[in-house]
């Protein structure tokens, strides 16, 4: 569980820093327009893929309570 809040945390540190660089690019409004949705579709997939990892820990311990039993 504690590898999922890091592999989100870098990801938001990712996006954060693709986003506040504009790089060579041209200052564009349809430019960035463009990146903002990459960069949400990028965060759709992460934040699901995190909800699916933390479902698998839970039903990993849930699995692990009843076998002691």
């Amino acid at each position: 569980m504690k590898n999922s809040f890091k592999i989100g945390f870098l990801a938001l540190v990712i996006a954060t820093s693709a986003v506040a660089c504009k790089g060579k690019g041209s200052s564009a409004a349809s430019d960035s327009l463009k990146r903002m949705d990459s960069l949400k579709q990028k965060l759709t997939i992460l934040a699901d893929s995190m909800k699916k990892s933390m479902a698998a820990d839970s039903a990993k311990a849930a699995a692990d309570t009843s076998k002691k039993k």
